[in-house]
């Protein structure tokens, strides 16, 4: 094994971690979607601050799950959709959790569609003379060109420092409301704490299923993890305790990355809600398909003023790019994997990998701009990738817990505290996607 290719020794300080997860951590983690930027506000907006607890609960229970396939990733090398064929249970050329994925997968195009949407209202509202139909082709169309030839990396920093701009402005509008006749006050915050459910669960529900590490964002993680180089780092799984050494100290990496992204979205995905429950919820504003981004535009306005409607439209529309933007690019890999995973096509080498890739790279913006043109309902389209990605979490859970107790290797096996909290997290993901089922299933019965 010559040394370019040789396992890298286990950074063992955090200096050296942080060193090894790359300039990009923070910039990565500060991306909002349309999670925050949709869901989170509408949620605010239709039942005040009842949910505060939610919120916190949706972004931090999901690092357990997330940190769970990593791990295996790590050890195993393998791809999500390679690990989720492992899970036992009935088959149909693959395991039965594979087609649960390809159903949120499909699931996941109306939301990108519903993005689209949001992104060519905002340049419609910008003053841009065309319509929404003609803005969104345009839009697809670009995107597809960038992805195909990969000369994407000017917009790709320049939309994610945008998007870091924009988060820090709507932090710093939560604190500023409390010089305006929205101020947040202490019954607010105990209101948000008093652990109460709203009498209709769908906003809530699309709302877990989607903010901070979203069920789409849990199974591309490992890819991300893969690509990253950190399998190869710790190189093949030999039993000896060097490599045990090696694959603990990229587990801290990922760990530290980890929760790094969670302290970062939650705050963010927190001013989005808080903005939503304080000046949507009291003017009594709704977050509808006919207006969107006028209406949430409002949580910017009422906070500092109209002059601020062209700051929230640049950072809306950069947070929705960004979003589409990755999303296409994930789905695009994730297309390639399956078709190896679901055996329809096997890829002798990289190459022919590569290439299906650039194909989907192609084919996957014409399915989310058909969708919209077709639909042209762009919050109902965000909500039914929304709630797909939410009845997929508990599916999702329970097989990170399997993970954890059959598959772990040895050197990276957890502790008692940590399989607690991985015991929480699955319970509760259940739970919520029970109460979900329950909620809608309750009318036939009443």
């Amino acid at each position: 094994m010559d040394s370019s290719s040789a396992p890298v020794p286990a950074p063992t300080r955090v200096s050296a971690v942080l060193r090894q997860l790359g300039p990009g951590l923070i910039l990565t983690a500060s991306i909002v979607g349309s999670g925050e930027l949709i869901v989170t506000p509408k949620l605010g907006a239709s039942i005040g601050f009842t949910l505060l607890w939610f919120i916190i609960l949706g972004c931090v229970l999901k690092v357990f799950i997330q940190l769970e396939l990593g791990r295996f990733t790590l050890s195993r090398g393998t791809t999500t959709l390679e690990t989720m064929d492992l899970v036992p249970g009935p088959r149909a050329v693959v395991s039965w959790l594979l087609w649960l994925w390809l159903i949120m997968f499909a699931a996941t195009i109306f939301q990108v569609a519903g993005m689209l949407g949001g992104m060519a209202s905002i340049l419609t509202l910008a003053g841009l003379p065309a319509s929404n139909p003609v803005i969104a082709t345009a839009i697809g169309l670009l995107t597809a060109v960038l992805l195909v030839i990969g000369r994407y990396r000017f917009i790709e920093a320049a939309s994610t420092w945008m998007v870091v701009a924009f988060t820090v402005c709507t932090m710093v509008a939560v604190a500023a409301l409390q010089f305006t006749p929205y101020a947040i006050t202490g019954r607010h915050l105990a209101e948000g704490f008093s652990f109460s459910l709203p009498p209709s669960f769908n906003v809530a529900f699309a709302a877990f299923g989607i903010i901070g590490v979203g069920a789409s964002e849990l199974i591309y993680y490992p890819y991300w993890c893969l690509e990253k180089g950190y399998a190869h780092r710790v190189g093949p799984a030999d039993g000896t305790p060097a490599w045990g050494e090696r694959a603990r100290g990229w587990m801290r990496v990922m760990q530290i990355d980890s929760w790094v992204s969670c302290a970062i979205y939650t705050a963010a995905t927190l001013a989005f809600y808080l903005l939503g429950a304080a000046v949507l919820h009291a003017k009594g504003l709704d977050v509808t398909n006919a207006d969107m981004i006028p209406t949430l535009s409002h949580m910017y306005v009422e906070t500092f003023g109209a002059w601020s409607l062209w700051l929230f439209l640049v950072g809306a529309a950069a947070v929705l790019y960004s979003t589409i933007f990755v999303a296409t690019a994930s789905n695009a890999r994730l297309l390639a994997d399956a078709f190896q995973v679901f055996k329809v096509r096997h890829f002798a080498t990289a190459e022919e990998r590569q290439a299906a890739v650039r194909w989907f790279c192609a084919l996957v913006p014409v399915a989310w701009t058909v969708l919209y043109l077709v639909w042209g309902a762009p919050v109902t389209l965000v909500f039914v990738g929304a709630v797909a990605q939410g009845l997929m979490l508990p599916f999702l859970a329970l097989a990170a817990l399997w993970l954890n107790y059959r598959r772990t290797d040895p050197a990276l096996r957890t502790g008692v505290v940590w399989r607690a909290w991985l015991w929480v997290s699955v319970v509760c993901m259940v739970t919520i996607g029970l109460y979900q089922v329950v909620d809608q299933l309750r009318p036939l019965f009443q």
